[in-house]
């Protein structure tokens, strides 16, 4: 079963939602190797590496039950307003230097105000004029007309995760909606930019829940799928909520592929909790990720990152 709805991937047709819930319960050695055959097959040995910066913390007014930066939740968040020009090229023309290719922009609250989405199309000016990093953004809910102005700044790509599924969103957050989210990407990818886009596994949901996001997330077209694991906060209503094990991230990354099999599909958040730094993800069909610090959390140095590439054979390139 396994070999022949890889085949049928290899050969550009989509598996159906009953395939892929088939996959469930398939033997994981051989799971994984075939997901990575897929990989292979469509994206080669190129692995987009990415970095991002805390470009404005905390008292964000919505209430993502798993977010530190909440102002729901005492975290003890650091809170800081909208990150410099200085700072933000700084750090940015030290990630080039290291080999990373992609840098985002990250900041909290629903949205950017108007003068904010000025300010980041300053940033993102100044960037471009000092490096030649590719410049990535996690803004909220903006409109089309607030994309376009930083597009033609020179944002490249939108993150905006939809962080589950359309039926177990209501258990992530009640502040914004599914739609929220999906006006957002639409207004994003209308305006011309190239979307990234996943969720966070381990919050409560089902597999079932993982399959139908990868599904959407296919037929919006999305193209760099990230896949956080919940590292639980505390303060945070999922501040208890268990760590996910190695093998069940395996599954579902190699899941993704057969569903999204052109894509990048990108260990985020959590991976820095795994045994192996995310190893047996690369090797089940992953192929991208986010290095060096997380939001609030530490994540993984980018020398040991390029040292586990070269390990797999991977080269960073950018993707997608």
């Amino acid at each position: 079963m396994i070999n022949k709805l890889k085949n049928k991937v290899i050969n550009e047709s989509d598996i159906t939602k009953e395939e892929a819930m088939s996959l469930i319960d398939a033997p994981l050695e051989e799971l994984c190797v075939a997901a990575d055959e897929i990989r292979a097959h469509f994206c080669g040995s190129s692995f987009d590496l990415c970095s991002i910066i805390n470009a404005k913390s905390g008292r964000c007014p919505e209430n993502c039950r798993y977010c530190a930066q909440s102002a729901h939740y005492d975290t003890g968040c650091e809170v800081s307003p909208l990150v410099d020009i200085d700072e933000a090229v700084r750090t940015a023309k030290l990630n080039e230097e290291s080999g990373i290719l992609r840098f985002s922009l990250v900041t909290s609250g629903r949205h950017l105000t108007d003068n904010e989405v000025d300010s980041c199309c300053d940033i993102i000016r100044a960037i471009k004029k000092a490096t030649n990093i590719s410049i990535c953004g996690s803004f909220g809910l903006l409109n089309e007309e607030q994309y376009r102005r930083l597009k033609e700044a020179g944002l490249t790509r939108v993150h905006n995760n939809l962080e589950s599924s359309e039926n177990f969103f209501p258990n992530v957050c009640t502040t914004h909606t599914h739609t929220d989210k999906l006006d957002a990407i639409h207004a994003a990818q209308a305006a011309g930019l190239k979307v990234c886009s996943g969720g966070i596994m381990g919050l409560g949901e089902t597999m079932e829940d993982r399959i139908d996001m990868a599904l959407e997330l296919r037929e919006l077209g999305i193209l760099s799928i990230p896949v956080n694991m919940l590292n639980p906060i505390k303060g945070t209503p999922l501040e208890n909520n268990a760590v996910l094990a190695d093998d069940e991230m395996h599954r579902i990354c190699a899941i993704y592929r057969f569903i999204n099999p052109k894509a990048s599909i990108r260990l985020a958040g959590g991976r820095g909790l795994m045994s192996d730094m995310g190893e047996g993800c690369f090797r089940s069909g992953a192929n991208a990720a986010i290095t060096m610090n997380m939001l609030t959390t530490s994540g993984i140095t980018v020398k040991d990152d390029m040292q586990m590439l070269d390990k797999l054979g991977f080269t960073p390139q950018l993707q997608n």
